[in-house]
């Protein structure tokens, strides 16, 4: 009896740690076996980008934003919450962002360095000129009031190309941050501050669904059940392209975390357990999936937003002082931009904003009028590196709205004939590595993947 007895508490202990694996693989299952197939609104599947991204575009996109143009980032982190009073500061010391101190800056990103080098390349064409003129000049006089109307036009028609509220250059509190050195992760920042940042965006900011009178002009329409139905085409895009923003955030989060290393010693690292906490069924339900396939959705329109400027990126020197670097970098981004041309699903910006055309342009405008607020909200996080990386990605999506949807014509793709059409370093800057963002966390997938399975 004694021994039968044995036998079946050890039967059961080698049992144990199988079904403990089962029980591990079948989270992993849950988790991702839903992220698959087609997405809502665009005609891709998850398979494709996963595979276009990971072996492709990213390894690519990893080596340009190690160069100097697009790994410093000029920005306002002291600027005032709009909204609400704010004394939630992060002290911790990973919320903290180091500044470029302008000695270490490359020669062409110091201090009037870059708009003396556009004024040096002209001066002497002005010059070869300037007899010519002198025989048939006319007076250009203006008023002081007319030079300040003109002021006010100017900032006014800018505005109209925007759909984000843009940081003044000449402002005291601008100063360049070195990304590689600031790179994104969790900081320890939470709590009510971070929660009352996405409940204001969700909730005040983002379409609600009501029963549309508008048709749908997407050739998907959004899956029965969702909690996007009811919605138009351009509300859901926008719902979807913030959803898809937060779940890249957190991606990132989870994938460099603060993990125990032993004797006291931390690193940086993968935290699966926190993965699961933000994008697990048994945590969030079938709300993980949907949050993970937005991430595809906003891939997609960056993607396309890329695609539509590359005809603009021609025409860009890439100005850092180098003139290796610059060239080097300017045939990085070219081989971006053709890989990224070849992808053979591009989200279409022609389905929206379409049908009657007063009700079109009243659409297009509460859209970025809702994206403004969204992007004024980031100056109301508390830990500054969270900042930093809030305002740098939103402000790239915010570019990538402005490349698809500038001007009365939607979805024109000669975007460099279009003379209003401009996009400062700054957008350029965070065009690029807010796209960047976006494929690391979809690569960032595939190693949580592979952890499930082998945890």
């Amino acid at each position: 009896m004694a021994s039968r007895i044995h036998l079946l508490v050890t039967g059961l202990l080698v049992l144990i740690p199988a079904i403990g694996s089962r029980r591990q693989n079948s989270s992993a299952e849950q988790c991702f076996c839903n992220l698959k197939g087609g997405l809502d609104d665009c005609s891709c599947d998850v398979e494709s980008i996963d595979s276009f991204n990971n072996g492709k575009i990213h390894p690519l996109l990893e080596e340009l934003l190690g160069r100097n143009y697009f790994r410093y980032f000029k920005v306002n982190l002291n600027k005032e919450c709009p909204f609400w009073y704010d004394d939630s500061k992060c002290a911790l010391k990973d919320c903290a962002v180091d500044i470029c101190t302008e000695e270490v800056l490359p020669e062409g990103m110091r201090n009037g360095h870059e708009i003396k080098k556009y004024m040096t390349d002209s001066l002497k064409e002005k010059e070869e000129c300037d007899e010519m003129m002198e025989l048939s000049t006319v007076d250009h006089t203006l008023s002081q009031e007319s030079k300040d109307a003109f002021v006010e036009w100017t900032e006014y028609d800018d505005s109209q190309l925007s759909f984000c509220v843009m940081d003044d250059e000449d402002e005291n509190d601008m100063q360049y941050v070195d990304l590689l050195l600031n790179p994104e992760r969790y900081t320890g920042y939470k709590g009510e501050s971070p929660h009352r940042i996405w409940r204001s965006i969700y909730e005040e900011n983002c379409f609600k669904p009501v029963q549309s009178t508008r048709p749908s002009y997407s050739p998907n329409i959004v899956s029965k059940g969702s909690p996007l139905e009811g919605l138009c085409l351009e509300k859901r895009v926008f719902y979807r392209v913030i959803s898809g923003l937060h779940s890249s955030i957190n991606i990132h989060l989870c994938a460099r975390h603060l993990l125990p290393d032993g004797w006291g010693r931390t690193k940086w690292g993968p935290k699966l357990e926190e993965f699961r906490k933000r994008f697990s069924p048994e945590s969030v339900g079938p709300q993980g999936t949907t949050r993970l396939k937005n991430l595809y959705f906003v891939y997609l329109l960056e993607l396309r937003a890329l695609v539509k400027a590359a005809p603009y990126f021609l025409n860009q020197t890439f100005y850092t002082g180098d003139q290796r670097e610059d060239s080097e970098v300017r045939q990085l981004l070219m081989e971006v931009l053709e890989v990224a041309r070849q992808f053979p699903y591009q989200f279409d910006e022609n389905t929206m904003f379409q049908g009657d055309p007063k009700e079109a342009r009243r659409l297009k405008e509460e859209f970025r009028q809702h994206f403004w607020n969204v992007t004024r909200i980031m100056d109301c996080v508390g830990c500054d590196k969270c900042r930093l990386w809030g305002k740098l990605q939103v402000h790239g999506l915010g570019t990538a709205l402005k490349v698809l949807f500038s001007g009365d014509i939607i979805g024109r793709t000669d975007i460099p004939h279009n003379r209003q059409f401009h996009m400062t370093r700054r957008e350029i800057v965070a065009l690029v590595n807010a796209f960047g963002r976006l494929s690391k966390s979809i690569r960032a997938l595939e190693d949580f993947k592979n952890m499930m399975k082998t945890s």
